[in-house]
This record gives structure tokens, C-alpha cells and sequence, in this order.
């Protein structure tokens, strides 16, 4: 039996981070737009979670290496990185609080057939998903949303609720930093307009040191954090080694009795489902 550790008695939707995105929902898809940045962030943080997910496996199928996983998309906005994940062959369920942002991304998946079995939408909170799919995931992704949650801690909850023993979290975020602020905000948002005015709260940014401490004390233990760097001269993201600025992160929950498992738990699904999966279009 799961027992649920705590009560959730509020949400860490921000409804003033929602009122943002709003104005923006019909605008995910222009690569050239409001959303460019996250569109080249595919490039490298893509290949982060299927090649941190296949190191874990023993085997997978060339054609769609993610085949036989769940992943949920929390904050999936219009679906940028649900689909690339759907082409890898997972299973995706993305929400969003959004409904304006759902919309968009169901729109853009009918165009691919193949896309439109592998992902489903919902417009949705993450504890709401809470209440219907505990330990139902194997990979949650969080990619640029920890920074405009109301409360972080209950997210971070959440997303230990719904995922299985030995799952993993990614999180890509912002650090807070004097750096972060000059470039995140006055650069970026006031003069360069990489990101619309207001997008970011300086104060609502974590550091890496906080994010590893409270997913230590949620049962999940840190694998990796790389440092990221967006140059906006050539609209592209490298890996780096300093976590003054942008970071992803890699967490594993703990095993059933608080202990990790196996690295290759997800393998021993992997056989079973490669025939079920692999012709999916």
C-alpha cells in the first residue's frame, strides 16, 4: 500500500505566473519568437534525458530508445519538449494549469499521427495529478518551471508522489545569483528581449545547493547538475561547467524501502515492451 506522506493543502500553481503565460499560449510554436530560446534548448537538453535514461537501461530499441517509459511533462506549456520525448518513442502525458496552453499543444500534435498516440495533454495542475496517478511515472520533467512555482517544496512533493521507486526527475532552472540577475533579467528581459518583460522573479530562482537539499530531504537522491549557457548571438545552448547562470539536474527517488535499486530496473520492462511499442505509429 502507498500511504501519502503529507496533505496537500494548497497548490504551487502561482496564478500570477499564470497571467503571463496566458498572453503568450498562442505563440509556442514561433521558433522565432517569444520562445526561441527554449526551442534551441532542445538541442542539449534533450539529449540529456535520453542519454541519462539509456545509461540506466540494458537494453532499447534503436528506432524509439524510450520505448516502454512514462514520462510526465510537468508545465509542458505548448508541448516543445513532450513531442521531441514522444519521438524517442515514450509515453507522454504533459500538464498544464493552462488551458489556452493545452490547446495549442494538441493543435500542433494532430498534425503528427505518430505523436498524437504516444502524447497526451491535460490541463491540469501537478497535484491534481496527485490524486489519480500515484507512482505511476518513470520520468518526470520539470524544464523551466521551478522558477514560477508558488511553493516549491509542496512541488517537490508531488512529483516524488507520482513517480516510481527508482524513477527519475529532470529539472532545468535558473540560478540565483548577482550573474543570474544582470543577464537573466536586465540583459535578457530588459534590454536584449530574449524573454518577454516580467518573466522571471529574481528572488523566485534557486540555487542548485537549495534544489539538491530539498530533494535530499524528499527521498530522492542527486545524480548530475551540468551548467548551461544561452548565447544569444547565435540563439544556441552549450553545456558548461560553472551553475552561476542556467543548470539541469538529475535526480533518482529512493527504492521502496528507502534504498536505490538496481540501475537497470527499467531494462527488465524494456524486453517485454519493445514489440508492443516499437511499431506504434
Amino acid at each position: 500500500t502507498v500511504n501519502r506522506p503529507f496533505s496537500i493543502s494548497h497548490s504551487s500553481v502561482d496564478s500570477e505566473e499564470m497571467k503571463k503565460f496566458q498572453l503568450l499560449a498562442h505563440k509556442w510554436w514561433d521558433e522565432e519568437g517569444e520562445y526561441s530560446a527554449l526551442h534551441s534548448m532542445n538541442d542539449i537538453r534533450v539529449p540529456f534525458i535520453r542519454d541519462t535514461l539509456l545509461s540506466m537501461r540494458n537494453g532499447y530499441h534503436l528506432g524509439n530508445p524510450l520505448s516502454g517509459v512514462k514520462i510526465l511533462d510537468v508545465g509542458c506549456g505548448g508541448g516543445l519538449l513532450s513531442e521531441p520525448l514522444g519521438r524517442l518513442g515514450a509515453s507522454v502525458t504533459g500538464i498544464d494549469p493552462l488551458e489556452d496552453n493545452i490547446r495549442t499543444a494538441d493543435r500542433h500534435k494532430s498534425f503528427d499521427p505518430v505523436l498524437a498516440k504516444r502524447i497526451q495533454y491535460k490541463s491540469s495542475s501537478l497535484e491534481e495529478i496527485v490524486e489519480e496517478s500515484m507512482e505511476t511515472f518513470d520520468v518526470i520533467v520539470a524544464s523551466e518551471v521551478v522558477e514560477h512555482v508558488a511553493d516549491l517544496e509542496t512541488f517537490i512533493k508531488c512529483c516524488s508522489q507520482v513517480l516510481k521507486p527508482e524513477g527519475s526527475l529532470f529539472i532545468t532552472t535558473i540560478n540565483r545569483t548577482q550573474l543570474s540577475y544582470a543577464l537573466g533579467i536586465v540583459v535578457a528581459e530588459k534590454i536584449m528581449g530574449i524573454v518577454p518583460g516580467g518573466t522571471h522573479e529574481w528572488e523566485k530562482f534557486v540555487s542548485p545547493e537549495e534544489l539538491e537539499h530539498l530533494l535530499e530531504s524528499n527521498g530522492f537522491s542527486v545524480k548530475t547538475v551540468n551548467g548551461m549557457l544561452y548565447n544569444p548571438l547565435s540563439g544556441s545552448w552549450s553545456w558548461m561547467e560553472s551553475t552561476s547562470l542556467n543548470y539541469a539536474l538529475h535526480a533518482v527517488k529512493s527504492g521502496a524501502e528507502g534504498q536505490p535499486l538496481p540501475t537497470d530496473t527499467l531494462s527488465e520492462m524494456d524486453s517485454h515492451q519493445h514489440s508492443a511499442t516499437a511499431g506504434t505509429a
